[in-house]
């Protein structure tokens, strides 16, 4: 799905994927993955709210866009939740995936996050205004972001 994760990624702390279950040859990926998974768990969140459905959406997309074995996928959600906590903006995660992510890629990366949302079938102002700024983080024009969301609703029978 994603073709450019091949870039080297977590410098600081070329070990860390070993802390998720990743062998040496995935340590370069683990800086995305736990960008993305960041990106899940802000947009979560954003509503007050992290409901179970929504963390096991969150536990699927990083099994099949990342291949982490099941077992380390709980470590790869709490490391990414504590790199959210320290983190001062999204922007500290949106530039990874600019970096990483074709345009094709970023979009496919913003339908997932409006499924997230439509979880409970209902968009909240602070999911609206949080996935506007992902979006807007990841240059996506905001009629992009629009359709996404809206083909996401058609997609989900939610129209």
């Amino acid at each position: 799905m994603f073709k450019n994760l091949k870039k080297l990624l977590w410098a600081s702390n070329p070990d860390i994927g070993n802390t998720i279950g990743l062998s040496q040859s995935y340590n370069k990926h683990t800086k995305v993955a736990v960008a993305t998974c960041a990106l899940f768990i802000e947009l979560a969140k954003s509503d007050g709210e992290f409901s179970s459905d929504e963390r096991e959406l969150i536990i699927s997309e990083m099994k099949s866009l990342f291949n982490v074995e099941k077992k380390y996928i709980d470590d790869l959600i709490l490391l990414a939740e504590e790199k959210v906590k320290d983190s001062v903006s999204i922007y500290e995660f949106t530039s990874v995936i600019n970096s990483t992510f074709t345009q094709e890629e970023k979009i496919e990366l913003l339908e997932n996050l409006w499924k997230l949302i439509y979880r409970d079938e209902k968009l909240s102002a602070y999911e609206d205004h949080m996935i506007k700024r992902i979006g807007a983080t990841m240059n996506i024009e905001h009629k992009q972001i629009i359709n996404s969301k809206l083909w996401v609703k058609q997609q989900l029978g939610l129209d």
